[in-house]
């Protein structure tokens, strides 16, 4: 149980003052949580106080923490060997991407490339789409969140303070309004769906007015955007960018970080829309929390020749043995279980929406749910503040849970999430959401 008048503990603040004197102020802290163990949708803190996760070290730890065979895997490895570099060859790397190319979706040959984070894939996505189009331009979507390394954080257009301080950033990449059907910025023509008006927006205005689509390498776009809201697009518009990318020989970039891996309970998001890419960026639930990414690609995209691009540490050894584990799992339960848990999930909110006023919108797939919030009509307290609020209550009362966008709490727990935990974790949530309203 938590005790919410002795959070943070004694152990927990000693060691957040220690922090403080040695770790860089640059990184953002949600709740002052100093995590000892865990063992699946579960945490417990230093001082012996119990969470329940329903935010999985942002949408990372995908099986749970510590799940035994994720654990078993790392540790057999471990007893071989730690590390051995790109430049030689060892088993787990190829049978990781031998994985990774059969669940890519494609209805062709996959080829991967190995990183070690989110932002690192995209990193690599950008470089191969320059190489293999001879391309120089890129079109990116605002809410977006792609990563905070150079290249990456160039696409990055969820706050402005990715940017700040940090100008000129790379160059050659505009940004248009994401198919939002529920804040739509752009003006729909009669009879026109509202991603085919993003859509026709790009084609007329950014590659009609700013860009000439031949000088276009690649659209990169989170299927579902994450730290922008947990944003579902228009149904009808990834259809649509299919089609303007074919016209123009564009490549199709998806942003899988953080939706892909058996979150919407299918393997990558974009799936839940018809289209296949060209290229997916993948990273966080890949190997339940041990740092790994990659990007995949059709093979016949990834034609940069030998030592075009590297690193060190991509593909390490005991990384390639926790995600081997982790897809196994994920494969045979886990993503199955995404889905059902985050129907009821999305039924339970909905009917919280219609209790509680400061609820505005319930939106998702599968565990990647986000519920916007809305400013109250007798409140001097915006939807943000609110919001946060809302975090810090639920924190109080033993639920870990993440903002995310201008106002929104995603709910995104490990993937083995029972109907019992998710009972558990919105009663809390609901309660949270009540004294919150009850302050204004």
């Amino acid at each position: 149980m938590v005790d919410a008048m002795s959070l943070p503990g004694p152990i927990a603040q000693s060691i957040i003052e220690r922090d403080s004197a040695v770790i860089s102020p640059s990184y953002p802290r949600s709740s002052p949580l100093v995590m000892d163990h865990g063992r699946g949708c579960e945490l417990w803190d230093v001082d012996g106080n119990r969470f329940l996760d329903f935010a999985a070290g942002i949408a990372v730890v995908s099986t749970g923490h510590s799940h035994p065979m994720v654990v078993k895997a790392i540790q057999q490895q471990a007893e071989k060997f730690i590390h051995i570099s790109s430049d030689y060859y060892h088993e787990p790397w190829v049978k990781l991407a031998e994985k990774l190319a059969e669940i890519a979706p494609f209805d062709e040959p996959a080829a991967c490339f190995m990183t070690n984070s989110g932002t690192e894939s995209v990193e690599a996505a950008i470089k191969l789409a320059r190489y293999h189009t001879g391309r120089s331009q890129f079109i990116g979507f605002l809410g977006g969140f792609h990563g905070r390394t150079m290249g990456a954080v160039t696409f990055t257009a969820s706050k402005p303070h990715y940017h700040k301080g940090f100008a000129p950033l790379m160059s050659g990449v505009v940004h248009v309004p994401y198919p939002d059907p529920s804040h739509p910025l752009l003006h729909s023509l009669p009879g026109e769906g509202y991603g085919e008006t993003v859509v026709r927006y790009m084609e007329e205005e950014i590659l009609g007015k700013i860009i000439p689509a031949e000088e276009v390498a690649g659209i990169l776009i989170e299927p579902i955007q994450g730290e922008g809201g947990y944003i579902v697009p228009a149904p009808d518009f990834f259809p649509a960018l299919r089609k303007l990318c074919d016209r123009h020989g564009i490549l199709l970039i998806a942003d899988e970080v953080q939706a892909g891996m058996g979150r919407t309970g299918k393997w990558w998001s974009i799936e839940n829309f018809g289209v296949q890419p060209d290229i997916i960026c993948v990273a966080k639930g890949i190997a339940s929390g041990v740092p790994l990414g990659a990007m995949i690609a059709r093979k016949r995209v990834m034609t940069w020749p030998k030592g075009a691009h590297g690193n060190t540490y991509g593909g390490n050894p005991l990384a390639c043995a926790a995600a081997l584990a982790t897809i196994d799992l994920i494969e045979n339960g886990f993503m199955e279980n995404a889905a059902r848990v985050g129907k009821l999930a999305l039924e339970k909110l909905n009917e919280m929406a219609g209790e509680f006023a400061s609820i505005g919108d319930v939106r998702g797939i599968g565990l990647m749910v986000g519920v916007e919030f809305q400013k109250l009509p007798q409140s001097q307290k915006a939807a943000e503040k609110l919001r946060d609020r809302v975090v810090d209550l639920a924190f109080e009362r033993g639920l870990m849970l993440l903002g995310c966008g201008k106002s929104v709490i995603r709910i995104s727990p490990p993937l083995c999430l029972t109907p019992a935990e998710l009972d558990e974790g919105l009663q809390i949530f609901a309660e949270a959401v009540r004294q919150a309203e009850l302050e204004g």
